[in-house]
């Protein structure tokens, strides 16, 4: 069983940045980012391939804000969130799946608890 713990979230302003980090506790996986806001199903953010993190896939809402990075020696996943929004709000998920990337929640097999970003106005 793999665990997986997502630290970095709070509250800021619009405007401001934030970097979520997520540690593993074993295995080699594509990781992915998603998010649920509330009343709203789990999206995807974005996800990075396995091992050299060489590719990459953003959902429109987020290209060019958010970049999503790996360090493979500390099995750890980030994901740099910067020009933040109030629709960004919303509980930030980790994945890890064993396939090639996915933008699809039934791609990742382990999942984090999550942890909460909230952006004012």
């Amino acid at each position: 069983q793999v665990q997986l713990v997502e630290s970095g979230g709070g509250l800021v302003q619009a405007g401001d940045s934030l970097r979520l980090s997520c540690a593993a506790s074993g295995g080699t996986f594509s990781m992915g980012w998603f998010r649920q806001a509330p009343g709203k199903e789990r999206e995807f953010v974005a996800a990075i391939s396995w091992p050299t993190g060489s590719t990459t896939n953003y959902a429109d809402s987020v290209k060019g804000r958010f970049t999503i990075s790996r360090d493979n020696a500390k099995r750890a996943v980030y994901l740099q969130m910067n020009s933040l929004k109030p629709e960004d709000t919303a509980v930030y998920y980790c994945a890890a799946g064993l396939t090639t990337i996915s933008r699809v929640t039934s791609a990742y097999k382990y999942w984090g608890q999550g942890t909460q970003v909230t952006v004012s106005a």
